[in-house]
């Protein structure tokens, strides 16, 4: 499907644009010139950041239709009377969006209203059949939710003791999304937009922070934060790429101490927290730029450029009069009552926070253990199941962080590209708490996994498995040879410098191949060297 025409000024009509001759992508004639604040004028100030996420849900089918919600296929081949907005055609509920919904809802703390009504948005955009979007306004499906997160210690990136904090949610409500404008990749991409359809209809969950947001570093821990819940909840994939998971930045600055809020922008489709956190620390440098320079801020929407690390004016901020809300006339208020609640909770997972706390306790592990096993909830799954099987769980731990993670950094993996799985760390940690093998052994072993592309068990079978060992004469007589061909450091030895105690153990690992007990060796070298 294509809309000709839509050229203005010479430049294209954007996805969610307006089709006025002001509301181009980067408006040149409010194009923003920033200098940097300087710190005294930034230290006046406070921001006010809020945080408008969409989050597409994992359901096999649309909201209202049975079209399917498949990524990837051709352009407008997911398609039916009711998601290309056909004449007759009515909407039927999804109701597995609606449990979907429920679930993250309840895992963000809200408070699940038993009845909420369907409303139309009415907006134009070329992407847009209907003209209006079905969404929920005033009657929202869960409300008064929070996510705490941490902002300070090592998660925050800042020194010392980290403090919680408290991020309230405003709203959670169900919606239907927008299909996509495309300007490139198809033909006669040079002279026209075309529109595909098969997003339109896909099932979403807006999830509305309150105001509470004091800086960008606060946004970037809500989004990693709450992203984090709704991947546990297995409610949606949040693919950022594929326009899973996608933000929204209100912010206004305002003198410091002052209750009243300034004149809010809207930083909108940005796809990266990143970006996220860049167009905000560039939007309060401009904004204070303004008011420093006696102008005042515009209420308006805002594009990033990610390459300039500027956001541009795209179109003035509607207000809510400006959509003409008003209940969905084809759908019945929707009931969430008390037994159904009831039954969506018994499927609410245990959560990150809880995990991490739960399984400080139970494994002894530090909390920075339990904060990078429980980044995904596969990963917490692996870790509990190898460590319930392994004589040191916090052994377990320590090898994924110092072993593991390092090399799948190394070679551009993730944890579920790891050859080595978690019940592998588990067997190599076992033969380690043993003696059986030796940490320089483990790290070699670990590297042949993965240049192998093998997990450890098998890895170790087809090296004979091999173990360090504890005899001590075949030790001595290795040592004996080391002593004889090194009679300098022998002699520096016995002159008083002791740390050369550790080239004979070294030496002695090597000859050996790895597999002398280092521990029996450093009592034969102090033994022998006297």
């Amino acid at each position: 499907m294509k809309l000709e025409n839509l050229r203005l000024s010479g430049l294209l009509a954007t996805e969610n644009q307006e089709l006025t001759t002001s509301y181009f992508p980067y408006n040149l004639l409010n194009m923003a010139t920033s200098v940097e604040s300087p710190a005294t004028a930034r230290a006046k100030y406070e921001p006010v950041i809020g945080l408008e996420v969409h989050v597409q849900l994992l359901t096999a089918t649309k909201i209202f239709c049975s079209c399917s919600t498949r990524f990837g296929d051709q352009p407008n081949t997911n398609v039916c009377p009711v998601c290309l907005g056909l004449p007759g055609a009515l909407p039927v509920l999804n109701r597995k969006a609606v449990e979907f919904a429920t679930l993250a809802a309840m895992a963000l703390n809200c408070e699940i209203r038993e009845t909420s009504i369907f409303a139309r948005k009415n907006y134009f955009y070329p992407d847009l059949p209907k003209g209006y979007q079905i969404s929920q306004y005033d009657k929202p499906l869960a409300e008064h939710g929070y996510i705490e997160i941490e902002v300070g210690g090592v998660r925050a990136g800042a020194p010392g003791a980290p403090q919680t904090k408290r991020i309230g949610i405003t709203r959670v409500h169900l919606e239907e999304d927008a299909g996509k404008s495309l300007h490139d990749g198809f033909p006669g991409a040079s002279d026209a937009t075309g529109v595909d359809l098969n997003r339109s209809g896909v099932p979403l969950i807006e999830i509305v922070s309150e105001p509470d947001i004091a800086s960008p570093d606060e946004a970037y821990e809500y989004l990693t934060r709450l992203k984090e819940i709704i991947l546990y909840t297995g409610v949606s994939d949040c693919n950022m790429e594929e326009g899973s998971l996608r933000c929204d930045g209100n912010i206004s600055v305002r003198p410091r101490g002052q209750k009243e809020f300034g004149t809010k922008t809207e930083v909108k489709n940005v796809n990266s927290f990143r970006f996220i956190r860049e167009a905000l620390e560039y939007e309060i440098d401009r904004q204070i730029e303004v008011i420093e320079s006696g102008g005042k801020i515009t209420q308006e929407t805002r594009l990033y450029n990610s390459v300039e690390g500027k956001t541009y004016g795209m179109r003035s901020k509607e207000q809510a009069h400006d959509y003409r809300y008003f209940p969905e006339p084809d759908l019945l208020p929707l009931v969430v009552d008390e037994k159904w609640r009831a039954e969506i909770r018994k499927t609410l997972p245990e959560l990150p926070e809880a995990r991490r706390k739960r399984m400080m306790s139970d494994y002894g592990i530090t909390a920075g253990d339990a904060y990078t096993l429980t980044l995904t909830k596969s990963m917490a799954d692996q870790f509990e199941s190898a460590a319930k099987s392994a004589k040191n769980p916090k052994r377990v731990a320590n090898l994924v962080q110092s072993e593991l993670l390092g090399r799948l950094k190394a070679k551009g993996l993730e944890i579920e590209q790891s050859p080595i799985s978690m019940k592998g760390i588990a067997e190599a940690a076992n033969l380690l708490e043993s003696g059986t093998i030796s940490s320089k052994m483990l790290k070699d072993l670990f590297d042949l996994c993965f240049e192998r592309g093998k997990d450890f068990p098998q890895v170790y079978e087809e090296e004979g498995r091999p173990a360090q060992s504890s005899d001590t004469g075949a030790i001595e007589a290795i040592l004996d040879k080391v002593i004889a061909e090194n009679p300098k450091q022998v002699e520096q030895y016995r002159a008083g410098k002791t740390t050369v105690s550790q080239f004979f153990v070294g030496q002695v690992m090597k000859q050996s191949k790895g597999q002398a007990n280092p521990q029996l060796v450093n009592e034969l070298v102090k033994k022998k060297l006297g």
